[in-house]
């Protein structure tokens, strides 16, 4: 089970699944330009879609969290940004094999009238 919390980032494209932390870490800080201690969660994909591993930095050492179907494929998200926010929910509905492009967006109100 991953911790509950920091933001999720999706690398998007494919992603080789040999690498790992160090390629990985590579990759979040040079291509993507993100904070790896943070305490935000950093999430790859495969061609294939049937492979995510997921990259974190826990207190004192990184962490590296791989999950692979046997039947079926992920539903990762067809966008040509390079990495898009997501947050904990939306995570665990695409590990659990949803499409998190149909969730509703979130709406930002300042003031009801």
């Amino acid at each position: 089970m991953l911790p509950q919390s920091g933001k999720v980032y999706l690398a998007l494209g494919n992603t080789d699944m040999r690498k790992s932390i160090n390629g990985l870490a590579i990759l979040v800080e040079g291509f993507l330009g993100k904070d790896l201690f943070g305490g935000d969660f950093f999430v790859f994909c495969n061609r294939p879609r049937n492979r995510i591993k997921i990259l974190y930095w826990d207190q004192n050492g990184f962490c590296l969290w791989l999950k692979r179907l046997e039947e079926h494929r992920f539903r990762w998200p067809e966008t040509e940004a390079e990495v898009l926010e997501i947050d904990q929910r939306a995570l665990a509905w695409l590990l659990a094999g949803l499409d998190v492009s149909q969730a509703h967006e979130k709406l930002h109100y300042r003031q009801v009238t």
